[in-house]
């Protein structure tokens, strides 16, 4: 369960359940400085009342005015913002730049694709939304190349497979039509070995971040639902745990334990996945020991040198909330090294 980042599309979901006219404005493109992502979305009905953001100033009063004349249209309409270093701050640019703003529709008459598209996301299934931009027709694509919603072209969907398998969202434009290709990732799920005070801390930080949580410690005491309410909390060891599931470089893995007992086996498994980020909590000396011990056991050093630890970025962290923040600094500081290489 998710109660940190919100979540535009299942806002928009329920906003229109409740009969409101809706606009989703989208980041599609952009140059030079830019505060947000493309993808970055807003989401504003018939009133005026708004969710997300596409660029953090005023840009997204410019955006939420535009919207209520697509809304009645029902066309989409793309918003382009051309900012001087001058101007930039004025828009929340943190210098010189220019965005492209997509805003459609949702709900429309031609597809009521957004419920099966927050299913899909619900799942942890990664799916892409392409938006023909010149008629707004709407269709999700999925790896196998099958599909839901309106019929697109077979450049089209091999474009837009490639799209959906390297993570990325792309403005996408033929001799005919144009097209927005968002690709909705599967979430990056941390794994918490270990229900201390840190992982307390881990939790409520990476549930602001968007991270998927899954906490797991043998021990009855510790893996309590009241101390770690509203997430995902698994009484049972981590190598069996570790067993049921596919370990995808959408993971992280952070051992608190600080008992080799329940950290090693989860490390066993981990530095052998292709999981994007592994941590040990403790000393230096202590790892010292970590690795005599995965030596013993057969494991090598370029193995074994995937373990971040000490763990965590080195901010002098003393509390439990410091070192939960360096940690959480530091996959986020791995999440986004691999996503630029």
């Amino acid at each position: 369960m998710n109660n940190g980042k919100a979540d535009i599309l299942k806002i928009a979901e329920t906003w229109l359940k409740e009969g409101r006219k809706l606009a989703l404005a989208t980041v599609i493109k952009t140059w030079g400085s830019s505060p947000r992502p493309v993808g970055s979305q807003l989401i504003t009905d018939k009133d005026g009342n708004f969710e997300g953001s596409v660029s953090g100033g005023c840009v997204e009063g410019v955006v939420i005015d535009k919207a209520q004349l697509v809304i009645d249209s029902g066309m989409p309409e793309i918003l382009e913002f051309k900012v001087s270093n001058e101007e930039a701050w004025e828009v929340g640019l943190a210098c010189g730049g220019t965005i492209k703003v997509l805003v459609n529709v949702l709900g429309n008459d031609r597809s009521n694709i957004l419920q099966t598209l927050n299913k899909h996301r619900a799942n942890d299934q990664a799916v892409l939304y392409c938006i023909n931009i010149n008629n707004g027709d709407e269709t999700l694509v999925y790896r196998d190349s099958s599909y839901e919603g309106s019929t697109i072209s077979n450049e089209c969907m091999i474009t837009a497979v490639e799209t959906l398998n390297n993570n990325h969202s792309k403005l996408y434009e033929t001799s005919k039509n144009s097209y927005f290709l968002h690709t909705h990732k599967a979430p990056q799920h941390i794994i918490i070995v270990g229900a201390t005070h840190i992982a307390q801390s881990l939790c409520y930080l990476g549930n602001q971040l968007g991270f998927k949580i899954t906490l797991v410690d043998p021990r009855k005491g510790f893996s309590t639902g009241n101390r770690f309410p509203n997430h995902i909390v698994l009484n049972e060891w981590p190598d069996d745990y570790f067993k049921k599931i596919t370990l995808t470089n959408n993971y992280a893995i952070v051992t608190l334990a600080h008992d080799p007992k329940i950290d090693d086996p989860a490390l066993e498994i981990g530095i052998r996945s292709n999981a994007f980020y592994i941590g040990a909590l403790g000393s230096t000396r202590t790892h010292s020991k970590r690795i005599k011990r995965l030596l013993e056991r057969g494991f090598i050093e370029p193995e074994i040198n995937r373990i971040n630890s000490p763990l965590g970025l080195s901010i002098n962290a003393k509390t439990p909330e410091e070192i939960a923040l360096s940690a959480l600094a530091e996959i986020v500081k791995n999440q986004r090294t691999r996503e630029i290489g």
